[in-house]
């Protein structure tokens, strides 16, 4: 693999050379943007300066209307120009298209750069899953950092994936040019007893000097003292305002994500609190659906929400630029200053984080919302065959016993699970389940151990009449069914083993709506809205079909029923397994 390059590289002495004589007014800017308030995020000030520009480096930050000498002159008068966007913590596949969709819709919001995790793709593909993920980031406008997914599958022994990466894996890849670091460590229960595995995953990452970053959701006293002590830099896992402080003051740099929104005001109380903003703050999107990225945006929409629970739109911008460049160790990043690279978004206000332009080293790449630079299509899109799977019928879907009644397991609540049991009537060898409990199937769909159904039984999903597939299902991205009824489990199921995988709704015998994600059952090269609108057609079969609570609108509890990594029982494709103990049970119990 070659070493990845920039635009234009900053050290380059003929670029240093023009910058210096521009700054000095010994020749003219490439590009001089006027009359616009610089959001200072090194001082916290907003003031009046107009930027001079050459090649990709800012060369000049002076007063306003003292030079006009440049090829080309934007005025900014009324707009805050502030330094482009960094996402610190985000994974493409979320929003269901690939690398240059996903540029396409981001850099017009002022997000110049994401440390994309491509977990989910290794999940599926393996090393050749991020070799091309690697290769797919390259060439966009949107500079792509990618890291090196560090638990494929996420909790060894308790599910199967695609691929499975041990510490021979993560030294090949932390070797690659692009790969700039060792991505969330999820196994916490593998870095806080010591496992072989995880201790070499995170002593590669260590070794090599690059990021190691992680994912501590329920570690509280000594377990969050004993992962920071592992080596393992930074956390997004945040769960509430207590979480936030205790892991700040373990020294994590804090990835603060705004796909949990009910945790942010909390946080932003908390930090209301405090003398000043920590250095060690900065701000993610980590999982954005389609159509909420093209309607309501990604990293901008996250300021948005911040300022509006009652941050500053300084130290929202700070987080999101200066603190995350310190944290990925990007000193020509984050800041709009002389010698820095000219990542610049122009924002209409400081409320609502609207992009009217913006540039990426030095280049307009984006007007008032719109891409100006699209990325060609690839002759050919890979790994669109990972369904490894024959077509299911209804008796697939079904509970198998003996007996006239049977004691079973069940995962009770949607997101922080816990076990419940019930005793329920057999009638013809199957288990009868209530109109209260939901079917649950995982089938392991990569084609490299047993792909019968494990079929689990959820508690308090609310009242279902149909089935829901998906193979987005964190983070082995097995195909998930479902349903309260073992027929409609089947023709959703069925229609993912046919066009690659996605989504699918069905009722009533009934196929409802299909959201095809061929590559790897995971990505469309679709444009973002088109992915969106066939995503919200699906969010409106599925009201039809489910009465659940919270609501089928955000699907995160879906997609994430069976992350199996994270603390209470989940669903796999081995059983039912709780990822704080390792604890495997079937449906019935012995």
């Amino acid at each position: 693999m070659t070493e990845p390059s920039e635009p234009q590289d900053l050290n380059a002495g003929d670029l240093r050379d023009r910058a210096v004589r521009a700054a000095l007014g010994q020749a003219p800017f490439d590009i001089l943007l006027t009359g616009g308030q610089l959001v200072n995020v090194a001082t916290s000030e907003i003031h009046a300066a107009d930027i001079g520009i050459v090649g990709a480096l800012v060369a000049s930050v002076h007063a306003p209307g003292s030079r006009s000498d440049a090829a080309q002159v934007i005025d900014c008068t009324g707009r805050f120009i502030a330094p482009g966007l960094i996402d610190t913590h985000m994974h493409i596949e979320s929003s269901m298209v690939t690398p240059r969709r996903y540029a396409e819709t981001v850099v017009p919001q002022g997000t110049t750069t994401v440390v994309w995790d491509p977990h989910e793709v290794g999940n599926v593909a393996g090393l050749d899953g991020v070799r091309w993920a690697c290769e797919a980031s390259s060439g966009l406008d949107l500079r792509v950092l990618v890291l090196a997914p560090s638990c494929v599958p996420s909790a060894p022994g308790i599910e199967r994936a695609g691929a499975e990466f041990n510490p021979p894996e993560m030294r090949e890849m932390l070797a690659w040019p692009q790969i700039h670091g060792v991505a969330e460590v999820m196994d916490m229960r593998g870095v806080l007893n010591r496992s072989p595995k995880m201790t070499g995953i995170v002593g590669a990452g260590l070794a090599s000097g690059k990021l190691v970053c992680g994912h501590a959701r329920g570690l509280k006293g000594a377990e969050v003292q004993a992962f920071a002590a592992a080596g393992i830099g930074s956390d997004h896992e945040i769960t509430a305002a207590e979480d936030f402080m205790d892991k700040l003051r373990a020294g994590f740099t804090i990835e603060l994500r705004g796909s949990h929104d009910y945790v942010l005001p909390g946080v932003v109380a908390a930090l209301n609190d405090l003398p000043h903003l920590p250095q060690t703050l900065t701000v993610c999107t980590d999982d954005v659906f389609p159509d909420d990225l093209d309607r309501v945006g990604g990293m901008a929409d996250v300021l948005r929400r911040l300022v509006g629970h009652g941050m500053t739109p300084v130290d929202a911008l700070r987080a999101a630029t200066l603190n995350a460049a310190m944290r990925i160790g990007r000193a020509d990043l984050g800041m709009v200053a002389p010698g820095r690279r000219a990542d610049i978004a122009v924002f209409a206000d400081l409320d609502d984080f609207l992009a009217g332009l913006v540039l990426a080293s030095g280049r307009i790449v984006a007007r008032n919302g719109i891409c100006l630079n699209p990325t060609h299509a690839p002759a050919a899109t890979p790994f669109t065959d990972t369904m490894k799977l024959q077509p299911l019928d209804a008796a697939d879907f079904e509970i198998l016993t003996s007996g006239p009644t049977a004691r079973v397991n069940t995962v009770s609540k949607p997101r922080f699970t816990e076990w419940g049991n019930a005793e329920l009537p057999v009638r013809d060898g199957k288990v009868q389940v209530p109109a209260d409990m939901l079917r649950m199937a995982v089938i392991h769909r990569h084609g490299k151990a047993d792909p019968r159904p494990v079929v689990g039984l959820l508690q308090e999903w609310g009242n279902w009449s149909g089935a829901i597939a998906t193979t987005i299902a964190h983070d082995s991205h097995n195909l998930n069914v479902f349903g309260s009824d073992p027929a409609d489990m089947a023709v959703a199921a069925n229609a993912l083993i046919g066009c690659g995988g996605g989504m699918a709704v069905a009722k009533d015998g009934k196929l409802l709506a299909l959201l095809e994600l061929p590559v790897c059952g995971l990505l469309s090269d679709r444009p973002t809205d088109e992915v969106g609108r066939a995503l919200d057609h699906l969010r409106e079969a599925a009201a039809t079909v489910a009465d659940w609570l919270p609501p089928l609108r955000s699907f995160k509890a879906l997609v994430g029923a069976s992350l199996a990594c994270n603390p209470g029982p989940h669903v796999t494709d081995i059983g039912i397994c709780d990822g704080a103990t390792g604890e495997i049970r079937q449906t019935v119990a012995d």
